[in-house]
């Protein structure tokens, strides 16, 4: 019997190898140039939502709270999956030790655990300032988006470790190919050589919860909304009411849309470039969306940028009004 947990351990997977996107090696330079110009462009977009929000007072709302502290999560969310995904693009296949996936897998469940609680956060909030103006600023103190934003991360946190213990007690013997760029769910346990039914019910349980939950809550909010939108009197209040929640309602219809669909289909299935592809889209193209969709029509975030791209400008002007 030693003899044979020796030789298990000795058979173990000591790293996997990420096949990442498949294509021509011209065609994966390109994308390489391509997805490391989008990672550039994610890290610059949301660090400048950041120090808006943090630099001037006028953005320190319940609202902006919540939009920096997504900002700050899309910059680790695609600082997580995107490394492996350009160095499978620049190297293929991407070997990656076993304990480095494990810790990919745990930062990615977590960041995309708090991600979902923060949407659901800030669809609360745009129900509380619509739906209950008179108590928005009772419902909404600092205090309670603190707990928000500190239940979102840490229960991110909870979530991952439940799951990433699950993943790392598993065996794995070989074959050691992800068809992925990056360590997954599906992926991991579709290689596992021990029963996976109780990590299978984890997964599960931890998906209704983190991902049919937080979306309840912000199609309940949403829907609360929508009916108070419709009672407005005035065809100007309707169109000023829906505009503050469109762009927050784009993201989270392509977030969750995507989501649910690569994570729904059962956990042994085989990985397809269908999915992987889709997978790009929450794990790249959200990220680098979000500022623009959140900050495209906003007025206040507009202001904040022209305060600090012409100081001087505005200071003068503040100065001639204030003369005349």
């Amino acid at each position: 019997m030693e003899r044979s947990l020796d030789l298990a351990n000795m058979s173990r997977v000591q790293e996997f190898i990420l096949l990442g996107l498949s294509a021509r090696q011209g065609i994966r330079d390109v994308l390489f140039v391509v997805f490391l110009a989008l990672y550039l462009l994610t890290l610059l977009e949301n660090t400048l939502i950041v120090f808006l929000i943090c630099s001037h007072t006028d953005l320190h709302k319940p609202m902006y709270f919540f939009l920096g502290n997504l900002s700050c999560l899309e910059m680790c969310y695609v600082s997580v999956t995107m490394p492996s995904l350009l160095v499978g693009l620049r190297a293929s296949p991407c070997h990656v030790p076993f304990a480095v996936c494990i810790i990919q897998f745990f930062l990615f469940i977590s960041l995309i655990g708090t991600k979902c609680t923060l949407l659901a956060s800030m669809a609360y909030d745009r129900y509380v300032a619509i739906c209950r103006p008179l108590h928005y600023p009772l419902l909404m103190r600092p205090q309670v988006c603190l707990s928000l934003a500190m239940t979102s991360w840490l229960g991110g946190l909870l979530v991952s470790v439940v799951k990433t213990t699950c993943i790392a007690s598993l065996s794995y013997c070989g074959p050691n190919v992800l068809n992925h760029f990056f360590c997954d769910v599906s992926p991991l346990l579709d290689l596992s050589c021990t029963h996976v039914a109780l990590t299978e019910l984890v997964d599960f349980i931890s998906a209704i919860l983190t991902f049919c939950g937080t979306l309840l809550i912000a199609l309940g909010s949403y829907a609360a909304i929508g009916r108070a939108v419709l009672r407005m009197p005035s065809a100007t209040a309707r169109c000023k009411a829906f505009s503050t929640c469109a762009s927050h309602l784009v993201v989270v219809g392509i977030f969750y849309s995507v989501v649910l669909f690569v994570y729904s289909r059962p956990s042994r299935v085989e990985p397809t470039n269908l999915n992987k592809v889709l997978s790009i889209i929450y794990t790249v193209a959200t990220p680098i969306c979000s500022p623009i969709v959140y900050c495209l029509r906003n007025r206040e975030v507009h202001a904040a940028l022209q305060k600090t791209l012409h100081p001087r400008r505005v200071s003068s002007g503040s100065a001639h009004v204030s003369c005349s």
